[in-house]
């Protein structure tokens, strides 16, 4: 019978670990519940100007495709079963892995676009955003790595450093991250920059990886390897020396389409520019579209944008009640 009472008193110890683990899932669910409460009531106020934040955009899908899914197989194991009923039901409306990349690579366009860095997207303070809206719009590491990967899918190694070295970068600063480990950053980094032609840092990289993990394989064979390619280097001590790689990055690849360069250079207003003579020529006017009896009635306001071509800006032309109607008809349906 002594037994029996050495065995209850295990099944009590036993019990109590299972109710501070169950504490402790029900603080970290309450914890992860009041952050997305406190960005929905703040998106709420003004989801359109919320929306119009792009890292907002991205981190709204990143959570609806990835973060609900984690927290669903995280109180799986609990007695939740309505709960998970509920969000297995309406996980249907919710972004799958292209919405998420697509929020992504809108993410790296508007980097290259605008010539921003990393560091100003990851602090959501971008040009012309107010710094209310900005407050929550903060790219963790775990956003940085997953950002960097969609470019490393795409075989994209610029974008993929930039965003593997700002994911690196706020660990060291001290930021924790619940999936990425700066193991796999770096391993993903050392590739990216090696597919670069920078080889040094390539090495560099490496170096980091194995003083926190000496028994990674790749690693390892990657090491070697790249010593054998800079000691040949060292050797032959080549014409290209003065084209020699040392341990920078390159910078972002030439873009063979001219057209794409022009565009970006017309998004950040730069290209073309009209002389204050031609510029005095352009006016504003109502329209009514040669007598047209609609528009006699209500003429539209027409701005001159450019004499040539002639590209001009109609104002006011559709009424705020109109904007809602489109808006709701393009909703999925």
């Amino acid at each position: 019978m002594s037994d029996l009472l050495s065995t209850e008193k295990t099944l009590i110890a036993s019990l109590k670990d299972y109710i501070r683990a169950e504490e402790s899932k029900l603080e970290q669910i309450k914890e992860w519940a009041d952050r997305v409460d406190a960005l929905s009531a703040a998106a709420s106020q003004d989801p359109e100007g919320f929306l119009g934040h792009p890292v907002n955009a991205f981190k709204l899908m990143r959570r609806l495709n990835k973060e609900w899914a984690e927290l669903g197989n995280f109180v799986l194991t609990d007695v939740s079963g309505a709960f998970i009923s509920n969000l297995t039901i309406q996980r249907q409306h919710f972004p799958n892995d292209d919405d998420q990349n697509g929020a992504a690579e809108a993410l790296m366009r508007l980097l290259d676009t605008y010539q921003l860095d990393t560091e100003t997207i990851s602090t959501g303070r971008l040009p012309g955003s107010s710094p209310d809206s900005s407050v929550h719009s903060v790219l963790t590491v775990d956003d940085c790595f997953d950002l960097g990967k969609v470019a490393y899918a795409k075989a994209d190694y610029y974008q993929s450093e930039l965003w593997m070295v700002q994911a690196l970068k706020q660990m060291d600063e001290g930021e924790t991250a619940k999936t990425a480990d700066a193991v796999t950053i770096l391993d993903y980094l050392s590739y990216s920059v090696y597919q670069q032609g920078a080889v040094v840092r390539a090495f560099q990289f490496t170096k980091r990886l194995l003083e926190l993990d000496p028994t990674h394989q790749r690693a390892n064979g990657n090491l070697k390897y790249f010593e054998d390619v800079l000691g040949k280097r060292m050797k032959v001590k080549e014409r290209r020396r003065g084209k020699a790689e040392g341990g920078r990055r390159e910078g972002r690849p030439v873009d063979h389409l001219l057209e794409r360069d022009k565009y970006e250079e017309l998004c950040r207003g730069e290209g073309l520019k009209m002389t204050p003579r031609r510029q005095s020529r352009l006016f504003c006017r109502y329209y009514d579209n040669n007598r047209h009896p609609k528009y006699v009635i209500g003429p539209v306001k027409q701005e001159d944008e450019w004499d040539r071509p002639r590209i001009v800006r109609y104002h006011d032309i559709v009424s705020d009640r109109e904007m809602e109607k489109v808006k709701e008809l393009a909703k999925p349906r």
